[in-house]
């Protein structure tokens, strides 16, 4: 009688066990998941295109290098333009330090401080005291990370574009003849919730890809009507940043906003191209975003709150930028299983 009742119990602890272990390990190996994930949510991405390929008689390697294409294109173009804005960045670097420095100096003084450390403040000594070989292994490093990272993406994706279909179709033939020798009328329940999954992260996606895209435009041509440099970076930032809930606007605000004052030495100036911005981001996060989008997800504020700390913690940014859509996967499976328990903890997750 006592094993019966303390089974929920130890039933309870090793999931939540499991469930750590699992994030360890997703974490520990985050540069195979990561990659392995991207690939995942970039074959929803292309699906439809693919879709339209395949009516169109193409066969599958030719859909794909179409695929590739398009991709290494996009980031072949975007990459030369940050990295052309950026070199300009590192042209005008001196003016800036020396307007950093000024602003710094004159605010210790308005406020009274005089102390030396302030008043007399170089960022220019603290510049030169850094370890630029270890600054440069570093920026080397990271670039070698990041066309690896790219090489495993598009590696994974030719796999998981080639592979889906019979990933879906051996999941359906395993749990629908289980299902049917329980007699329980479930036919095509698993295609429903590929289905499903695929239909509403490319309705996520696509939607947010153009929010962010409008806030991105608007929020760099109000810098450029204040006269703020390096105006696409900022849209890009902006843009990427805005697919992070909640904290990416917040940054896409500030760091344009920081930039403006060390250009124009102007409090009063700066707070202007904040509120600009700010009101931009509110009327499209608040009142033009949810309109069309609606609750595609069905997440409760909450949830998206915990995924993207939860994915903030394990996959540190880019966890963040997949955060809502793994969430919203999570909870389409979740929906389509026959636990109490499951469907609990997918209505709590939202509606």
């Amino acid at each position: 009688m006592h094993t019966e009742k303390s089974d929920p119990v130890i039933k309870f602890f090793v999931t939540v066990a499991g469930v750590i272990l699992i994030f360890a390990v997703m974490k520990e190996l985050q540069h195979i998941f990561i990659p392995l994930v991207a690939a995942v949510f970039l074959y929803f991405v292309f699906e439809p295109f693919n879709r339209v390929l395949k009516k169109h008689k193409f066969p599958e390697w030719l859909a794909i290098l179409c695929d590739l294409l398009i991709m290494v294109g996009f980031l072949y173009g975007i990459s030369n333009l940050i990295v052309n804005q950026f070199s300009q960045l590192s042209e005008a670097l001196p003016e800036y330090i020396l307007r950093l420095n000024n602003i710094i100096s004159s605010t210790a003084v308005s406020f009274g401080i005089h102390d030396k450390i302030l008043t007399d403040f170089s960022i220019t000594e603290y510049l030169n005291s850094l370890d630029y070989s270890g600054f440069a292994e570093n920026i080397f490093s990271s670039t070698v990370s990041v066309f690896s990272s790219v090489f495993l993406v598009l590696f994974f994706f030719i796999f998981v574009t080639s592979g889906y279909d019979n990933i879906v179709f051996v999941i359906k033939n395993r749990y629908e003849v289980s299902t049917k020798k329980k007699e329980e009328k479930k036919d095509g329940f698993v295609e429903d919730t590929f289905r499903s999954i695929s239909n509403q992260i490319q309705t996520y996606l696509g939607t947010k890809f153009l929010v962010s895209l409008l806030t991105a435009v608007l929020s760099g041509l109000a810098l450029w009507i204040f006269g703020v440099d390096f105006v696409f970076v900022w849209i890009v930032i902006t843009f990427l940043f805005n697919f992070i809930p909640n904290v990416g606007s917040i940054v896409a605000v500030i760091l344009p906003a920081l930039m403006s004052l060390v250009q124009f030495e102007n409090f009063g100036y700066t707070l202007l191209i904040i509120i600009v911005i700010s009101v931009i981001q509110n009327i499209i996060g608040n009142v033009i975003e949810p309109k069309i989008m609606g609750n595609k997800l069905g997440l409760n504020p909450i949830v998206i709150l915990l995924s993207l700390l939860l994915w903030g913690y394990v996959w540190g940014i880019t966890g963040m930028f997949l955060s809502v859509p793994l969430a919203g996967i999570l909870k389409i499976i979740l929906a389509q299983s026959d636990s109490k328990n499951m469907k609990f903890i997918s209505n709590l997750m939202g509606n």
